[in-house]
């Protein structure tokens, strides 16, 4: 006769200073439990859950990484269950009186000798796909690109072998929206700019209509992307004020729909020339441009993933390479942490400019930043949005933060070539992904607590789950397992690295992504504050 052993209870207390753990046991721990050097369980606490470390009083503060995230409003015994429904959430920080350039400066020795396999462009950008995008200036027209890019694939792509995709870049913007309100340059300059991401090797084509209010030429206006003639950059015209290759479906030239396909696969078999004549060389880790990002996010985030996605962001920039990090709602409550990495009193100031704009935003919508939470947030233990936050800012590392993007906004517009910056998006998983995109992201990494099959077309995203149970349920979708940390298995240092070396091989094409082998692809979704008409 066998008795069944106990698990051994495990929880995770992040600084001296909580008052609160986090249960670390997979399947959560029972009331009655026996906590070692702390107090018995009063409440059933499912995983990822805080348990109250000493006596609470109602009006208390309840700390996690060292800040308060919430008050109690009631008693809670040593023991129970702190979630969501018994903590107050603290009024948002003041963007007054902020620190600014105030923390210690980290020891980041430059990190050398480390490449990957990319694709140069004739702007000076490198690409870690071949793909040809085809960019469409309105919503209409993305039933007729989507047929046309079926039979590019099926017809065409496989006799150039050098070519990684063809992919539509359909949305919902171009007409039907005020299109000169003053907040319309946001999706404007998306998409423009998502147009000249490095994955497509600087090749121009737009598929319009021809009635919509977003214009080709006000697209993509002389001077807003390069022209080579001759080169490897499309050849859209001999002149400097030469527009984009466009394929207009309302032109008298198409009768019919298959004239219109045939026009637009046409148009790209020149372009899939050009593509598939180049070939990947070996350039320096300095080329990557990754953005990072989580959905789904649990209490693990800020324990595992996150940190270890924070220690390999501070190794890419060693490396000379750029780290995007992003989601304004989500970096709200930490933004004095923010404000005291900056490396300039410039950068600051942008930073607070942008949550200040982000909070009228919300308040015009008559919402604050406690709407970020998800209901899967709060299941895996996140009480509110001040708790989510401090467990997010941590995948930006410890490097000083040298740049500062508006959404919409491209790196090389702004002169921001290396380093880590924070760019300004929503926090939702696809608009963040899209102004990454247009920023000039060409890898994405992507951390996940509670599980999404989230993919781009566009770019590879590393999947990084923060339990191994998801690791483990989700087998053939999670591309790392930092949930090995909180086992005792790895620390965050060793999968930092492992994340580093990751990157390298999926940069260089060595290695494709869950995501890109199942060909998950979420749709692209811009970021429009101006009215829509």
């Amino acid at each position: 006769m066998t008795t069944e052993r106990k698990p051994v209870p495990l929880v995770i207390r992040m600084h001296d200073n909580d008052n609160v753990a986090i249960v670390a046991n997979d399947g959560g721990l029972a009331a009655g439990t026996q906590l070692p050097e702390g107090p018995t369980l009063v409440d059933d606490l499912p995983q990822g859950h805080k348990v109250a470390l000493v006596d609470l009083p109602a009006g208390a503060d309840v700390r996690r990484y060292n800040v308060v995230i919430g008050r109690t409003n009631k008693r809670l015994p040593a023991g129970s269950w702190v979630h969501e429904r018994v903590l107050d959430i603290p009024e948002a920080r003041s963007l007054d009186g902020l620190p600014v350039g105030t923390a210690p400066a980290p020891d980041l020795a430059p990190l050398e000798g480390y490449t990957f396999e990319g694709y140069r462009n004739a702007d000076g950008s490198v690409g870690t796909r071949n793909i040809l995008a085809i960019t469409q200036t309105v919503q209409c027209v993305a039933g007729v690109v989507d047929f046309a890019v079926r039979r590019i694939k099926s017809e065409l792509l496989p006799a150039y072998t050098n070519v990684d995709d063809v992919v539509a870049l359909a949305h919902g913007y171009g007409c039907g929206v005020a299109i000169d309100a003053p907040d319309a340059v946001v999706p404007i300059r998306t998409l423009r700019n998502i147009t000249l991401n490095p994955n497509f090797g600087n090749e121009v084509m737009v598929v319009s209509l021809g009635c919509e209010k977003l214009r080709p030429e006000r697209l993509l206006p002389p001077g807003s992307f390069p022209i080579v003639d001759g080169g490897g950059v499309a050849r859209v015209g001999a002149h400097e004020d030469a527009g984009p290759d466009v394929v207009c479906l309302q032109d008298a030239q198409h009768v019919g729909f298959m004239s219109m396909i045939e026009s637009i696969v046409e148009h790209a078999r020149a372009h899939l020339e050009r593509l598939n004549a180049r070939r990947r060389e070996t350039v320096s880790a300095s080329e990557l441009v990754v953005g990072v990002q989580c959905g789904g996010s649990d209490a693990f985030s800020g324990v595992t993933a996150n940190p270890a996605v924070g220690f390999c962001a501070d190794l890419l920039v060693r490396a000379g390479a750029t780290v995007m990090f992003s989601e304004v709602t989500e970096v709200r409550d930490a933004i004095d942490q923010l404000t005291s990495r900056a490396a300039t009193p410039e950068i600051a100031e942008a930073m607070v400019r942008e949550m200040a704009w982000y909070d009228a935003y919300l308040k015009r919508g008559a919402a604050d930043r406690s709407a970020n939470t998800t209901p899967g947030n709060k299941k895996g233990g996140l009480s509110n949005i001040v708790e989510k936050a401090m467990g997010s800012i941590v995948k930006s590392g410890r490097a000083p933060i040298t740049g500062v993007l508006s959404p919409g906004e491209r790196l090389r517009d702004r002169g921001i070539t290396r380093g880590l910056v924070y760019a300004a998006t929503p926090a939702s998983d696809f608009i963040c992904g899209t102004l990454q995109l247009a920023a000039g992201m060409n890898l994405h990494v992507f951390t996940t607590g509670r599980g999404t099959p989230y993919g781009l077309a566009e770019v590879p995203v590393i999947k990084v789950a923060t339990r191994t149970e998801l690791a483990r349920r989700w087998h053939d979708l999670m591309d790392v397992n930092a949930g090995r940390i909180a086992d005792g298995e790895a620390t965050i240092e060793d999968m930092g690295w492992e994340l580093f070396h990751l990157m390298l091989d999926v940069a260089s094409g060595r290695r494709k992504t869950w995501a890109e082998q199942w060909k998950l692809q979420n749709a692209l979704v811009l970021f429009n504050p101006a009215p829509v008409t």
